[in-house]
């Protein structure tokens, strides 16, 4: 069964999400910053709303006028530690700019987990002057393992991608922001754009979210603040048995195209991703190499077009690496 947009809204091209104030700080940010304040602060906003840089304006005015000094940032893989890399905020008139030493940069260093975690560490019991870290959820599981909870009194953990977090007592992220509330007077910024994981478990036990002041940003304000976006259409396609067996009659390899597969653990997947890969992949076409400076796929298409396929699944982490660069060189042309 096929059912063809089942949404279709048209936007009002205010600008106004994307209009900055006199700080340099959009809608959404200047929303975050009046309750930059708050211990505990939870924004809920959509993808490309300036979570990352809503973080940076808060951060620096706790770090400058509230008495935290040292700050974390932790984001779900190293690919989206790029978001918060050093930022000009001086120039658009913000009263500081955003800085992150290269050594404290641990998405943008060699080195295994446990080096990682122990640069971690470093930064809260070394003689050093950094004030800002970088790092992946791993990472900050494995580091705060080695930590006492009052090393964390006056710093701020800011965690990206937050619905990550589970209430469930064996979440690593979870224990993590519990200990911090209960045990130490450190700030928390959560920042999601979904607050929902999709297995039932809660993102944060009811007591603990009540502790959070909500900075919500809906996609409706979003879309309807950009200038130029007209509208917006939204199609469902319903299939019975696997999703990889029917996704060929919705895809349009003429258009520019992310396919996000399931999680192992839904009920959608096989269990098997990289199965799921190959089988997606023979939909597309057949593929007829591999450049293996941007470990990017030439895929021939059943009409005869040659197209580029990224496989961002692959977990080898020295692919991993160059098909990032490969699409952060793309994004900045």
């Amino acid at each position: 069964m096929d059912a063809k947009n089942i949404v279709n809204i048209s936007y009002a091209q205010t600008g106004q999400s994307s209009t900055t104030n006199s700080l340099g700080m959009r809608e959404m940010q200047a929303m975050a910053y009046e309750a930059r304040n708050k211990k505990y602060l939870l924004i809920k906003a959509p993808p490309a709303s300036g979570k990352s840089r809503a973080l940076m304006f808060v951060a620096l005015d706790k770090l400058v006028n509230q008495g935290i000094k040292k700050v974390v940032v932790a984001v779900p893989e190293k690919s989206i530690g790029r978001s918060f890399v050093n930022t000009e905020l001086k120039k658009y008139g913000f009263f500081a700019d955003w800085r992150v030493a290269p050594y404290f940069n641990l998405c943008d260093v060699g080195g295994n987990e446990q080096d990682k975690a122990g640069r971690f560490v470093e930064f809260f019991r070394g003689q050093n002057k950094a004030q800002v870290l970088v790092c992946a959820h791993a990472t900050l599981r494995n580091g705060m393992k080695q930590l006492h909870d009052d090393e964390f009194n006056d710093c701020l953990l800011a965690i990206d991608e937050f619905h990550h977090t589970s209430a469930d007592a064996e979440s690593g992220l979870g224990d993590i922001v519990r200990r911090i509330i209960n045990n130490s007077t450190g700030h928390i910024v959560a920042m999601t754009g979904s607050y929902f994981r999709g297995d039932g478990v809660p993102v944060l036990r009811a007591e603990d979210e009540a502790k959070f002041y909500p900075v919500t940003y809906n996609y409706y304000q979003q879309l309807n603040g950009y200038r130029y976006l007209k509208n917006l259409v939204l199609g469902y396609h319903f299939y019975h048995g696997s999703y990889v067996e029917h996704i060929g009659e919705i895809l349009d390899t003429r258009k520019k195209t992310i396919i996000h597969i399931p999680s192992v653990n839904s009920r959608a997947s096989s269990g098997s991703k990289y199965d799921e890969v190959a089988e997606i992949m023979k939909h597309i076409g057949e593929v007829e190499g591999k450049d293996y400076n941007t470990c990017v796929y030439k895929v021939r298409t059943p009409d005869g077009r040659l197209i580029k396929v990224a496989d961002l699944v692959e977990d080898d982490i020295n692919e991993r690496t160059r098909i990032q660069a490969y699409l952060y060189m793309w994004k900045k042309l």
